[in-house]
């Protein structure tokens, strides 16, 4: 499934793992000159990151077309479709959601001004957000489960399925390049904290978008 690692996959785009590129200069050289220059690895450029980023969101991005797709085409083809009553709760994780945009754009500020504890508190208000939008999840497919509503049930109770957990697979992702901002030590890492939290902002907000898209989407269904 795309985007299927996206730990890992956030990892390397927010701190380059490898050794920044070329090889380690043969011992015993000349002692200095322009080989040496040439075999010191320099710091990596953010331009990666933000590269790796977008082509992150580009193919998490066509995989949910082609599931929006099918779930179109099924929509307008089928004569057996069963429009779904959507839970109420949704519409509260959407603003929950919502909101940890809203934070996650404030603690970016907080860091632009230099004020790193406003950042941090308002970096793990986001976390916390986000870990709510999750639990609302799990709390409507318990409601729909309580009304007798499984994957199986109809085309459009496995749609809701399908969408739901993978865009929460994906953002349980962004959760954890969350946490792994939070926590990580950037005195002593190849990437800025101000380039890796852009980079994670800029991911949190497509999921944030996407998810806005899809329940847009799922109503339409109804």
């Amino acid at each position: 499934m795309p985007g299927a690692p996206v730990l890992d996959d956030i990892k390397i785009i927010i701190e380059d793992i490898g050794k920044g590129g070329g090889n380690k200069p043969p011992a015993g050289g000349d002692g200095g000159g322009d080989d040496d220059k040439r075999g010191r690895p320099g710091p990596p450029s953010p331009r990666r990151y933000y590269t790796g980023i977008v082509l992150g969101i580009v193919s998490i991005l066509m995989f949910f077309m082609a599931l929006a797709s099918a779930y179109l085409v099924q929509r307008m083809t089928s004569n057996r479709w069963v429009p779904l009553h959507l839970p109420a709760i949704l519409w509260v994780n959407t603003i929950i959601l919502l909101a940890s945009s809203a934070t996650m754009e404030r603690a970016r500020k907080r860091l632009a001004v230099g004020d790193l504890s406003g950042f941090r508190a308002l970096w793990m208000v986001t976390t916390l957000l986000g870990l709510a939008f999750l639990g609302g999840q799990l709390v409507a497919w318990r409601l729909l489960v309580a009304q007798g509503i499984y994957v199986a049930t109809n085309q459009g109770s496995s749609f809701f399925y399908i969408f739901t957990a993978v865009h929460g697979a994906h953002l349980l992702g962004g959760i954890t390049a969350l946490i792994y901002v939070y926590r990580r030590n950037f005195e002593r890492a190849k990437v800025s904290l101000s380039t890796a939290a852009e980079v994670t902002s800029y991911y949190w907000h497509f999921m944030d978008g996407l998810w806005v898209f899809l329940l847009a989407l799922l109503y339409l269904g109804k």
